[in-house]
């Protein structure tokens, strides 16, 4: 596939990406965050709502803001919140499979945290197809969108960003990529997305992770 040749790292995120936004896995994340804010601040649905989405636009995601403004422990609220039903992904072996065939190392990035990462790559049977995990322990707290969270995946890695390409769900997050020389492939597939409509730092558009990839791997191995 033209503009892909050169490539030797290939970046995932998790949620929304490596399954479709329409198994509504992350929904069961979005309603746990929501009343763990309404049990911490004493608040109702709506106004928890507003706290939860205040800091994911202004953060990244709720987390650090969470940290920041009301000390929660990161730990115990991951944990909290990815207390969810991961069996709502369906296995996708043949995805497992074309990942595999890559030319190059593989990495999932995500702001969520292993343990719950590894849940859901176990599910969709990618346990073993990607070289490294780089979850939001590693990245310190601060999150995608922020650029040094792209830089320090880079340089725990040793990845050069202009030999890689990041797949992910959320546009915004793209950005920060395309700025320091990764190729960039949004999944639009209908998740929710961030504030910012600008979407020239994109490469590639693509709806479906898995139907994208056959067509890349045919063209890499036909090369």
């Amino acid at each position: 596939m033209t503009g892909l040749a050169h490539i030797d790292s290939w970046i995932f995120d998790l949620d929304n990406t490596l399954y479709p936004a329409s198994a509504s896995l992350f929904p069961q994340i979005d309603a746990r965050m929501g009343a763990y804010i309404q049990r911490l601040l004493d608040l109702d649905a709506e106004a928890a709502w507003r706290v939860q989405k205040g800091f994911f636009h202004s953060h990244g995601m709720t987390l650090p803001g969470l940290m920041a403004e009301h000390g929660v422990d990161p730990h115990e609220f991951l944990a909290d919140v990815h207390a969810v039903d991961v069996d709502v992904v369906a296995p996708h072996p043949e995805l497992a499979d074309l990942i595999a065939r890559l030319p190059g190392r593989k990495f999932v990035f995500t702001n969520a945290d292993a343990p719950y990462a590894e849940r859901v790559l176990a599910r969709l049977g990618l346990s073993d197809v990607f070289d490294a995990l780089h979850d939001i322990h590693a990245l310190g707290y601060v999150p995608k969108p922020q650029l040094p969270a792209y830089a320090h995946m880079c340089a725990a890695h040793g990845i050069d960003p202009t030999r890689a390409v990041f797949v992910e769900d959320m546009a915004r997050n793209l950005a920060p990529a395309k700025a320091i020389g990764m190729t960039t492939v949004w999944i639009d597939n209908g998740s929710e997305q961030g504030p910012g409509e600008a979407r020239d730092h994109i490469d590639f558009t693509i709806t479906d992770v898995g139907s994208w990839l056959t067509g890349v791997v045919a063209a890499l191995e036909s090369a």
